[in-house]
């Protein structure tokens, strides 16, 4: 019992906190580059796995499995945290926080459309419900309620915030190819793609200045720590310390419901009826969706 009590306070602490992030986003990009926004973020991250690693002895080990697979970690890190973060982050340039936040949850889904050819997975009738469902609710979302006449606020806004949940989930696909802890592999990416961000950063939009000890810093540095550090770390050992997998990892579906919450509060972003309308069509079609298929009680339980 105090195990999952313990798993239950983990996750919704992580819950609450990725809430907030989309928020963030938004602070930071007030001042902040996408790209210079990325690199503050990263390098927070980095410092802080860096950090967690050195605490629990596992820094060695991470540097071992850096040095015996270099490439693998590289296209890991250019995935994420460079092109994911770069391309999520223009969305949210792009896009209201409620409309960029909505979309990016369909990444799951798009995880189960990579995996026919990649891991040679089949789609049900299902999968099909739930990724009509999904999509329906991005269009609600992406045109405000007017599917039919398909005007977009940012066509290239939506477009971005699509594919960046296509490469979140060709991440976690390529991912399971690794040997490691995946708090180890991020580590790994992290401290080959930083460097990288950084470059681009600087020349792209050339040093930002006192701004990096603004507002937008601290958001910068708050959405390094809470949307690429901490939180992983938290769900990570929520799910690893319950036997109630499927109970706790539905908890992540308060997550875009609570952001829309801090959205409007602190940004004073009016939500839009057909936002809460899509959102919650995505959401059924997320729940659809890790529903346990017929004659794979074992395998849905485990994943």
């Amino acid at each position: 019992m105090h195990s999952e009590r313990r798993a239950l306070m983990l996750a919704l602490a992580a819950v609450l906190l990725w809430s907030t992030v989309a928020t963030a986003f938004k602070l930071a990009l007030a001042e902040l580059s996408p790209r210079w926004l990325l690199a503050v973020a990263s390098l927070a991250s980095l410092a802080f796995l860096s950090g967690y690693l050195l605490y629990t002895s596992q820094l060695k080990t991470a540097l071992q499995n850096l040095r015996e697979t270099p490439w693998f970690y590289l296209r890991q890190g250019l995935i994420n945290p460079l092109l994911y973060y770069l391309i999520l982050f223009q969305a949210y340039d792009l896009l209201p926080a409620q409309q960029a936040q909505s979309i990016n949850y369909t990444w799951a889904l798009t995880m189960s459309l990579l995996a026919v050819p990649l891991l040679g997975q089949a789609l049900y009738a299902r999968d099909m419900v739930a990724l009509t469902l999904a999509y329906l609710g991005v269009v609600v979302i992406a045109t405000k309620g007017d599917p039919l006449a398909l005007q977009f606020d940012s066509p290239l806004g939506v477009a971005l915030a699509l594919l960046s949940t296509l490469l979140w989930a060709l991440y976690w696909i390529w991912n399971t190819a690794g040997k490691h802890a995946p708090h180890v592999s991020l580590w790994c990416g992290f401290a080959l793609a930083t460097p990288l961000i950084w470059l681009v950063a600087w020349f792209w939009d050339g040093w930002p200045g006192a701004t990096l000890l603004s507002q937008a810093g601290a958001a910068a540095v708050y959405v390094g720590l809470f949307e690429m550090g901490v939180t992983f770390l938290l769900w990570q050992t929520a799910m690893s310390s319950t036997q109630r997998t499927a109970a706790i990892s539905s908890l992540i579906f308060l997550s875009p419901f609570l952001s829309l919450i801090f959205i409007s509060q602190i940004l004073g972003e009016p939500i839009h009826p057909a936002t809460f309308i899509g959102l919650v069509l995505i959401i059924s079609g997320l729940v659809i969706q890790k529903m346990p298929k017929r004659g794979s009680g074992s395998q849905a339980a485990s994943s």
